[in-house]
């Protein structure tokens, strides 16, 4: 008797236990005929209700997420691997040659230059090369302190800054060809300040720049004489420059021919 009474007290508190609980908060748990393990409860603002479902079995009570929700890294995930796709099917394109080519403007300096002759652009080209240590196509700061230096000018860190700026186009901090070809262009009409650093640099180059473009020509019919004189002008040194190819390949077969000689004499 003791032992029934005993039971019916525990299970009775246990009942009242549970209700307290379920007056406290909403019951999670449970199965409901009508939506298969969904339990709805009202909104706190009233009008709408909201369903929570709880997984049974394997994942119950271990807070997982709902299938309708995806984790943040999964989304991580799904853009590298779109990146990835989008650079490898690029990369097969440029394979299969059918991607686009992505434009590309040649600089050509006699064209772009026609005041200078081919002999002065060479001249500043092989200038420019033996400046750029780097041998990445470009003049740095660094690089141009160093010519300035070697050329007996030396320039102040803000001196350097401002001559690259005077002709940095593309706004890169460094001066390529073009832009150096500028400097030559701009000391040629007269744009530079006789006291300034790309003054000097065209100065102490040593490369005669001092000769009137087509802008100094009064007029169109000058103008046009002008650039009939140039074009004569750059067909010589053409002609001039392959004649002298042609002479060094002769006098390279004469050595040739002669060592051959030489050589057959030795062996007999």
């Amino acid at each position: 008797m003791a032992t029934q009474e005993l039971a019916l007290k525990l299970q009775r508190r246990l009942r009242l236990e549970q209700e307290s609980e379920a007056g406290q908060r909403p019951q999670q748990n449970g199965l409901d005929g009508e939506n298969c393990g969904l339990r709805t409860e009202p909104a706190r603002d009233g009008s709408r209700s909201r369903s929570r479902s709880r997984s049974w079995g394997r994942g119950r009570g271990r807070g997982l997420p709902a299938s309708g929700e995806e984790p943040p890294a999964k989304e991580l995930t799904a853009n590298a691997d779109s990146e990835l796709k989008a650079q490898l099917n690029r990369r097969q394109s440029i394979h299969e040659g059918t991607a686009r080519p992505r434009p590309t403007k040649v600089f050509k300096p006699f064209t772009e230059f026609p005041e200078f002759s081919r002999r002065q652009i060479k001249d500043m080209e092989s200038l420019f090369r033996r400046y750029d240590s780097g041998k990445d196509g470009y003049i740095d700061l660094m690089e141009l302190k160093l010519m300035m230096e070697k050329l007996g000018a030396p320039q102040t860190h803000l001196g350097l800054k401002n001559m690259i700026k005077e002709v940095d186009e593309d706004l890169d901090s460094k001066l390529s060809f073009r832009e150096f070809l500028l400097i030559f262009r701009k000391a040629a009409s007269g744009e530079l300040e006789e006291d300034s650093g790309l003054m000097s640099l065209a100065k102490l180059s040593e490369i005669n720049v001092a000769i009137e473009g087509v802008k100094g020509a009064k007029n169109f019919f000058e103008a046009k004489v002008h650039a009939l004189a140039l074009t004569s002008r750059f067909e010589a040194e053409i002609k001039a420059e392959q004649m002298a190819r042609k002479q060094e390949e002769e006098e390279r077969r004469q050595r040739r021919a002669l060592f051959r000689e030489r050589q057959a004499t030795f062996s007999q």
